[in-house]
This record gives structure tokens, C-alpha cells and sequence, in this order.
């Protein structure tokens, strides 16, 4: 095999919030840790952030879905372009896209399987837009050998934390949320937990018009509600064992709006509540599928939900006290751009044949190299 060499890396993403396009420019070594050098958040224009959301409730045409790959292509080579700009050309760009359909359940037709993903933002848009290599699409590698696509930042997880030797919960609260578990002496394993922060967005837009709940304040304002908490956690996909994920697909918009015909009147009390149903399913989600296995010592957060103070605070009320609360920025990682970080790692590994998928996390047959290259 090609000796390893270090890299120069632009890695892309845009979430479930779908808020902005993350893109970082990285280092990634030898050794598999990765330094963030400069990362920026680029803004989707307005009206194809507004296309994306009629492809996630599926209001579109197969035309919409076409010119759309291509558009969010050009936008993230956008984002790419400020980067060079500044710094110069990397050696390659390691680019996740915009996942707009997730199904990683094992339905056939006429015996063929159904499993699938797709994540919007061509590739080749993206090389011929730069003018560097592409490293792109990951997922579909993992479900063609039978996994579930996701989580794939269990790879970057495991690298960087087991070492540590503690028994970690690496926790990302997106627009979903998943935790990777990692320790010395366990297999790594992970799977989604559930809504992260789609809920909370959804009814902060809906009642107060704002994008998101900024440091939770909003919710710091309200009561929970009980009864309504408890019949969300009734909800089927946090009682399936993983591993498993989840989406937009399945917590959409007829999911929110049929849960809040049962919320309170006060629509502080409504975000308070939601705030608390995506502590509470990660603590519900550690005592059914992660405290049979072993002890956690540590739960570390990132994502955006690491920025909610009073998501934090409910989180802190629901796991055991022994447990330390901790953010990726403890360990020199940024909360905001970990999952670029990590990307950037997935893009490395693909770029030299390295396996980057973990089965022990996605339910993969075997190790796969996952991503397509485009020049």
C-alpha cells in the first residue's frame, strides 16, 4: 500500500437542519487525528434552502430532485472556493452532500432489496467547479453490504477517544441525534438516538419565528409537560435495538404536527417539552442499549445541541450524576465542525484505500471503502 502521507483536506457538509453548509479546511495525518485549520458556515441562498425543505416533505418532481444535485453541487463548490481563496488548493475535498432520503430498512421488490440513501451535490459539480478531486457519497457502500449507511462518525470516534481509555458516549446532537460508544476494552459501537434538534427548530419557527432556540433561552422560559412528554417517548423507533437510523423521513413534518395536536397551550411550555424529549431519549437510549454493555464514564457533546444551555441542563438532570458531561471542545475538537472533521478523515482513508465504515456501529456485512472519486 502507498505510504501515508499527510493531507491537505476541504471537507463539506449540510445536516438535517440543513441551517447552513458547513465546510473546513483540514489536516489529516498519518496517525488518523485530524486539525481543524479554518472553518466557515455558508448560508444556502434562500430559495434553494426553501427547494430542500419541498424535497424533505416531499413536494417535488423527479425534475425538482435532478436540478437540484447539481444546484446544491454548485453551492457547495461555493463554499469550497471561499475557502481556497484564502488558503489555496487542498489536496482533495471529502464532500458528505445534503441527505435528503434515508431508508435503511430491509424492504424488497421482487426480491430486490429497497435499502437505500441519497445525498444531493454532485461530485463531478463540485471537482469541475474547484478544479480539485472530489471524495463523495459515502453512505451507499455501507448499505450495499447490508448496513444502515449511518452512523458513520463512530470511524472518527473510535480513533480519536479510544486511546483515552474511559468508557466514552460520544454524543452528536444534530437535527438527529446519535452517540458513538467507545472504550478500551468493548467493541466501538453507535447508532441514532432519535430527534435532536428538528423538533425544537420546527416549533421555535412555528411559534416564534426564529430559526432556532438560541441558547435554549426559550425554553428555559417554559414547563415541561409531563403527560405529553411521556407519550412522545412512547414513540416505536427508540425501543428498536440497533443498530438503527433515522431522518427527516421519519420525523417529518406530519410526525411534529400530529404530536402537537396533544401539546399544551403555552407555546414556551411546547419547547421547554421538546427541549427535554431530546435529553431525555438520549438517557432513555444509554440504559436500554448502552449500560447492559458496560459502565460510561463520560458523555462528550457535540453538534449545535452542545450550544442549547438548557438541553444541556435537562441532559445533566437525566444521566446518572457519576457520568461527567463533557463538549468535544474538552478534547480540542469543535463542536460546530466535528462532524466536517471527521468527514475529512472518512475522505483521507478513501483516498487511500483505507476501510472507513464500522460494521460493530452500521450492522455492515464486512469493512468497505466507502466514497466515489471524481476529478
Amino acid at each position: 500500500m502507498e505510504e501515508l502521507e499527510s493531507k491537505k483536506v476541504i471537507s463539506l457538509m449540510s445536516g438535517t437542519s440543513c441551517d447552513s453548509i458547513d465546510a473546513g479546511l483540514c489536516e489529516v495525518f498519518p496517525d488518523k487525528s485530524v486539525k481543524l485549520i479554518h472553518g466557515i458556515n455558508y448560508k444556502y441562498p434562500e430559495h434553494v434552502k426553501a427547494k430542500i425543505f419541498q424535497i424533505f416533505r416531499g413536494e417535488v418532481s423527479v425534475k425538482d430532485i435532478c436540478q437540484m444535485n447539481f444546484a446544491i453541487g454548485h453551492c457547495f463548490a461555493s463554499a469550497a472556493n471561499i475557502l481556497i481563496e484564502e488558503f489555496g488548493k487542498p489536496d482533495f475535498i471529502s464532500s458528505h452532500g445534503q441527505t435528503v432520503y434515508h431508508y435503511p430498512f430491509d424492504e424488497s421488490i421482487d426480491s430486490v432489496s429497497l435499502k437505500s440513501t441519497l445525498q444531493l451535490g454532485d461530485g463531478s459539480v463540485i471537482a469541475q467547479d474547484t478544479g480539485c478531486m472530489v471524495i463523495s457519497d459515502f453512505r451507499p457502500a455501507d448499505i450495499a453490504q447490508g448496513g444502515q449507511g449511518a452512523p458513520l462518525v463512530c470511524f472518527a470516534d473510535e480513533k480519536w477517544f479510544k486511546h483515552l481509555g474511559k468508557n466514552f458516549a460520544i454524543q452528536n446532537i444534530g437535527g438527529i441525534s446519535n452517540v458513538t460508544v467507545v472504550s478500551k476494552d468493548y467493541d466501538t459501537f453507535g447508532f441514532d438516538t432519535g430527534l435532536g434538534n428538528i423538533m425544537i427548530d420546527y416549533c421555535t419557527q412555528k411559534y416564534f419565528n426564529k430559526s432556532y432556540d438560541k441558547d435554549g433561552q426559550i425554553a428555559s422560559e417554559g414547563v415541561i409537560s409531563d403527560s405529553w412528554l411521556d407519550c412522545l417517548l412512547q414513540d416505536n423507533y427508540y425501543f428498536i435495538d440497533p443498530p438503527k437510523s433515522t431522518g427527516r423521513e421519519y420525523f417529518n413534518k406530519e410526525y411534529i404536527e400530529n404530536a402537537l395536536k396533544f401539546a399544551p397551550k403555552d407555546p414556551k411550555d411546547i419547547l421547554a417539552t421538546v427541549t427535554a424529549l431530546s435529553a431525555k431519549t438520549i438517557s432513555q437510549s444509554y440504559e436500554r442499549f448502552v449500560y447492559p454493555n458496560l459502565e460510561i464514564h463520560e458523555a462528550v457533546i457535540c453538534g449545535g445541541g452542545a450550544y442549547n444551555k438548557t438541553l444541556m441542563k435537562f441532559l445533566r438532570n437525566y444521566l446518572p450524576s457519576h457520568i461527567e458531561l463533557k463538549t468535544c471542545e474538552d478534547y480540542g475538537i469543535s463542536n460546530n465542525f466535528k462532524e466536517i472533521m471527521a468527514f475529512a478523515l472518512l475522505g483521507y482513508c478513501t483516498y487511500y484505500g483505507i476501510p472507513n465504515n464500522l460494521p460493530s456501529c452500521t450492522g455492515a456485512k464486512k469493512r468497505v471503502v466507502m466514497g466515489k472519486i471524481s476529478y
